[in-house]
């Protein structure tokens, strides 16, 4: 084994892009002669700061094996010139950038990225522009399309992490940047650090696109972000998704069972497997998801809960792992990286890691496990049973949804402010105590049971008002009680139909609405009861719904609205799971 490389560095180097704006960027080389593979982090959270020069991927160990590693501010952010607004630069910059370091005469001509969030971002949208010299990209914990995964979720606006992200990491810690180019005056600044630390009140503010913090300039793309609810032009420019089969690289993607991202992990990691625009794009693929929150180096607590010393990053050396990857992509090692099975996820309830061939597995079994009750499923005491069992004709559940008393968000996958919104995993149980939560159990299982792959809930309601949401969530009851939420998600009405444009419900009329629940991976033991949990609001991590039907955001007032839950033969309520044979 070659013995490690003395690091050189040099801090705020100037690389100017194609409009004449001037970033800059830390280096961290092998000090020797001769040239190295590059490794390029474009962030927009201080390229000199702790968040940046450690977590996925340490650049001082990374020279130390050779590669030469540029960590960039990106346009507007911290020490580099211009406007940042989210997505919108990425793509051209992201090509000038790879294409200045395989210049430099420190590097062999071949460049590879890395990082995580928005961070995973600045690769994806970079490989757009497919820059000759970009050879690969390691993207962790990001979205495949910005508008549906990330701003946006089935219709609802991503309230907790859009307003968090916007007023902390991009606001506040961006501000002398956003000072030089704005006349923000030291009261400002007061204001919005006051709305940082107060974001419950931030979040409860009527109407919500009137709120002042991020106005006059400090993060205009808030509210942009509200003023497309729908996949328009806007979104389509910057989706990910839309430009798998025009992607030339391969991509070592990670995510976590937690992460407010996941899904946009998975369907890069599907759609590259399936549309690369060449065999090394589509063979070249990897996929690693533990039971992870989001972050560069998850460790192996979740919340409230710890899966185990061997679940973190740390103990799985995804660091290594990528170094590895890098190693065959860039310097062209036959260390047999690409002879691994591509996808290595995490099996919590098991609590071990396992390499799989797939995504999703092949060998799995989708069941529909049915919604039935007396018409009495209303909180953890109610009478809703969940069986695989179809229908007969059975009392609809029935419950009160008013946006002025929103179920709290409980755990799950969030960002980005865990004083307010704290991600992963939670004893559920307070949830179920309200009136406006229907749940739905399983009898404690008479074997293991191991749910991995994609979940879909398919419920069939009404609503007296014009358009409300309808929130679903699964989770892995203990013998104890304890309720591990697993995965969530929701639906708005109006928009039920993906991809199209609004449409608002009949009150009192039946609708189909399928709300995806992403993904998990979980072995539910004998003795454990699976549970759904359905409701209408899952607050801050999505805005209320008014129940008026006005434009989002807009509202100042909010009706209440009567919600039924129908699981008859007509109208067969369900959750889809992948059922893995054991």
């Amino acid at each position: 084994m070659a013995e490690p490389y003395s690091v050189r560095f040099e801090p705020n180097i100037p690389l100017p892009l194609r409009d004449g704006t001037t970033t800059y960027v830390d280096l961290f080389r092998p000090d020797a002669a001769g040239k190295f593979p590059g490794l390029l982090q474009r962030t927009p959270y201080d390229k000199s700061g702790a968040q940046s020069r450690g977590g996925t991927l340490d650049p001082i160990l990374a020279a130390m094996n050779g590669y030469a590693v540029v960590i960039q501010d990106v346009r507007g952010r911290h020490s580099s010139e211009g406007e940042f607004y989210t997505f919108v630069n990425e793509i051209d910059d992201g090509y000038d950038s790879v294409e200045w370091v395989a210049g430099q005469p420190w590097c062999t001509g071949k460049v590879g990225m890395y990082g995580v969030s928005y961070v995973g971002a600045t690769q994806w949208l970079a490989a757009k522009s497919k820059p000759p010299s970009l050879a690969g990209i390691a993207p962790g914990v990001t979205a495949s399309d910005y508008h549906e995964g990330w701003a946006w979720q089935g219709g609802a606006f991503e309230l907790g992490f859009n307003l968090s992200w916007s007023i902390g990491a991009l606001g506040t810690a961006n501000w002398p940047n956003l000072s030089r180019n704005l006349p923000l005056t030291a009261q400002r600044l007061d204001e919005v650090i006051a709305a940082k630390d107060c974001l419950t009140d931030s979040y409860l503010h009527l109407p919500m696109r009137d709120l002042p913090a991020l106005q006059g300039g400090v993060a205009p793309y808030y509210y942009g972000w509200m003023d497309h609810p729908e996949y328009d032009d806007y979104w389509k420019k910057v989706c990910i998704e839309e430009s798998h089969a025009e992607i030339t690289v391969p991509a070592f993607n990670f995510g976590g069972w937690y992460d407010i991202f996941l899904g946009g992990t998975i369907r890069n990691y599907v759609g590259m497997r399936k549309h690369g625009a060449t065999d090394q794009a589509r063979a070249g693929q990897k996929l690693v998801i533990g039971p992870w929150v989001h972050g560069g180096s998850p460790t192996s607590v979740s919340g409230e809960y710890s899966f185990g010393t061997r679940s973190s990053a740390l103990a799985l050396d995804l660091q290594g792992s990528i170094l590895a990857y890098y190693d065959h992509v860039l310097k062209g090692e036959d260390n047999g990286v690409m002879e691994e099975s591509p996808v290595r996820i995490f099996v919590m309830g098991e609590n071990a890691w396992r390499l799989e061939d797939e995504w999703p597995l092949e060998r799995a079994e989708n069941v529909r496990y049915h919604l039935g009750s007396g018409g009495k499923a209303n909180t953890l005491s109610g009478d809703g049973v969940l069986s695989p069992e179809a229908p007969g004709d059975e009392a609809a559940d029935v419950f009160l949804y008013n946006p002025i008393d929103p179920v709290p968000t409980r755990g799950g996958g969030l960002c980005c402010d865990p004083a307010f919104m704290a991600s992963g995993v939670y004893d559920n149980r307070c949830i179920e105590s309200r009136p406006d939560v229907l749940v739905y159990s399983t009898p404690p299982l008479d074997y293991d049971t191991e749910v991995t792959g994609p979940i879909t809930v398919t419920l069939y309601a009404s609503s007296t008002a014009p358009d409300t949401d309808f929130t679903a969530k699964l989770l892995d009851v203990e013998p104890c009680g304890y309720a591990r939420n697993l995965t969530d998600g929701i639906i708005r009405a109006r928009y039920r139909t993906p991809r199209t444009a609004a449409s608002l419900i009949e009150p009192g009329r039946v609708y189909e609405y399928t709300i995806d629940l992403w993904a998990t991976s979980n072995l539910f033991k004998k003795g454990h009861r699976i549970r759904l949990e359905v409701s209408s609001s899952n607050f801050p991590r999505f805005d209320r719904n008014a129940n008026t039907g006005g434009p989002i955001g807009s509202d100042a007032g909010f009706v209440s609205a009567l919600q039924t839950v129908y699981h008859t033969r007509e109208y067969p309520s369900h959750v889809t799971l992948p059922i893995i044979p054991r």
